[in-house]
């Protein structure tokens, strides 16, 4: 559509009347439907991965193999309340729970609470 196009159906658009306001509500719609919007597009998905990942952490138990935040793949050695210890290759270390991004392999084990 060119500019004349666009001037041209302007020009035809209905014009307000003088002392004529547009009812209140006409102006908050449009906020309200971007609000919505927002909410479905960025934030749920973001809660939605957020109990993922929680629900990840509790199940993280001795002999799952696991790869970090930082890319490190290792072994679950033990497991405490926020820290996991790893065995990768001949290296022993310990990491926050929360950097624990993915489980590879489960372990045979059952785990016990």
């Amino acid at each position: 559509m060119s500019l004349n196009g666009v001037r041209a159906m302007l020009a035809m658009a209905p014009q307000a009347q003088p002392g004529q306001q547009v009812p209140v509500w006409m102006n908050i719609v449009p906020l309200v439907l971007l609000v919505v919007v927002f909410y479905v597009a960025l934030i749920r998905p973001q809660q939605k991965k957020q109990k993922q990942h929680a629900e990840l952490l509790k199940t993280v138990r001795k002999g799952d193999k696991i790869v970090t935040n930082g890319g490190v793949v290792g072994v679950v050695v033990a497991v405490q309340d926020k820290t996991v210890t790893l065995r990768s290759a001949d290296a022993k270390f310990e990491i926050i729970k929360t950097a624990v991004s993915e489980i590879t392999e489960r372990s045979g084990e059952t785990s016990q609470s």
